[in-house]
This record gives C-alpha cells, structure tokens and sequence, in this order.
C-alpha cells in the first residue's frame, strides 16, 4: 500500500494557507497542512482557502496548532478546530507547554468534546520542546483523556531527541495513530538543556527522509501501514535553496518518494 503524503505546514513557513495549499497540489501532494493562527486567522482566510481547497481538490490533513499554556485561551483553541471543520481537516496538532499534566488531559478532553461531529481527531504531539516530552507521558494524558478522538502523533525527529525507541512507537495501540509526521535529523542531539538549541534543530535542521541518521524505515515499520505522513521538513538550508513554495515542495516530495523506493 503507497503511503499518502501530505505537505506540512512547517515546508513552507513564510507562506499562507492558499500558496501551501496550491503547492501541494500542484507537486502531487495527497494532501496538506496548514497553520491556523487564531489570532490572526480572519474569516475572508476561511473563505479563500475553502476556495483554493475546492479548486484544487486537495484535502487537508491537518491543522496546527493548539499549544496549550497557562495563559491560553480555551476558546482560541475551539476556533483552531472550527477552522479545520470549515475546511475539512482530518486532525487538528496539539502542544502542551503547560507543567500540568491533569491541566493537559482536561484541556485536551474539552477539545475533543469541542471535535465531536466534526470528523477530527484531536492529536498530541510530544517532545522535548514541551512539557509532554516523550512518548510515555503521551500515553498517560491519553489515558486521562479517555474520549474516542484523543490521539498522539509521531514525529521521528522527537521520538529520537526525547530517548523514545522505535518499540515504544511499534506498541502503540494503532487506534491512537490517526496520523503521523516524518523527516530525517543529523545524529547530533541538542542539549536537552538549551532551548533554543532543541527550537533551532527542530525547526531549521531537518534533513530530507534518508539523508540523516535517524531509524526511518524502522519508524515506519513500526507504523500501521494505513497512516498517512505529514513531511514535517523544517530545513533553513531548503528555505534558503528554493524561495519559490512549489519548487520547496517538489524538492521534498520528490526526496521522500525516492527514498520510499528504496525501501520497496
């Protein structure tokens, strides 16, 4: 079974919802994603990118993101997912940098209830960069949570800088898997220690699936077989190398596909 794959928001960080969406579907995406800023996110955005969606006919995989913190607004939570709804997302990607855990199970909760009807799953992504730092806290709030559209979404680069194992993510309960992100990192591991250090690698080093030194055919062995990846390719030298969204997104698709025929 092909893997579908979809271009993540962070390929294309300086551009909008209309240029990420024409991008994947003009490179062959089977899908993208999309960055929803509550704050800034006006309803003539809504209505260009349904359009764009609709001209296009590309669906949206996910939309990003809910960071949950202390000062968070529960209710510029609920209009990220009422975003994704209009716009016919699979999932909507959540941060916790609250110290809480209970705080983050009962948030997640009340956005899943939010989720209902909509046809989301509501995803929580770990690592090092929030308070949810690996896979085996991750599992606890989902355990906390207890509702049907709770989800935990893998991305390779933080499996490997929070000491998850590709066990651990092959144990997962497949019903938990909706999704998940994929791209490759240097073997050098930021200092835990350093934030802006672990930020710096993960939005600006990510190397192009293959060309790293993380487990990639093991991770994604460890997947079921049906979920389809989000390339979370965040490369300052990629943003450097091609200004252009579709040219960005032609490099990265064709890098992840030639890599996946390796593996065929």
């Amino acid at each position: 079974m092909a893997r579908k794959l979809s271009l993540a928001s962070g390929v294309l960080p300086e551009f909008g919802a209309v240029d990420v969406v024409e991008a994947g579907a003009a490179t062959g995406f089977d899908a993208v994603g999309l960055w929803i800023d509550p704050v800034e996110w006006p309803p003539q955005s809504t209505r260009e990118t349904r359009a764009a969606l609709a001209r296009t006919g590309i669906p949206v995989l996910d939309v990003e993101v809910v960071w949950i913190k202390p000062d968070a607004a529960l209710d510029d939570h609920r209009k990220v997912i009422d975003v994704g709804a209009e716009l016919g997302a699979a999932n909507v990607l959540c941060v916790s940098s609250h110290p809480d855990h209970g705080v983050t199970a009962d948030t997640l909760s009340a956005l899943c209830r939010h989720a209902e009807g909509s046809g989301m799953r509501v995803a929580l992504e770990f690592g090092i960069f929030t308070e949810v730092r690996n896979l085996q806290q991750a599992l606890a709030v989902m355990r906390q949570v207890d509702h049907p559209l709770a989800a935990v979404l893998v991305d390779p680069i933080h499996v490997d800088r929070s000491g998850t194992t590709v066990a651990e993510v092959a144990a997962i309960d497949p019903a938990l898997l909706p999704y998940a992100q994929f791209c490759d990192a240097r073997a050098l591991r930021p200092d835990p220690g350093d934030f802006a250090a672990v930020i710096a690698d993960a939005v600006d080093l990510r190397e192009q699936c293959g060309e790293g030194a993380l487990p990639l055919a093991a991770l994604l062995e460890a997947l079921p077989p049906e979920v389809p990846l989000s390339i979370e390719l965040r490369s300052a030298a990629l943003r450097e190398a091609f200004s252009h969204p579709v040219l960005r997104a032609k490099a990265v698709l064709d890098a992840t596909r030639g890599w996946l025929d390796t593996l065929a």
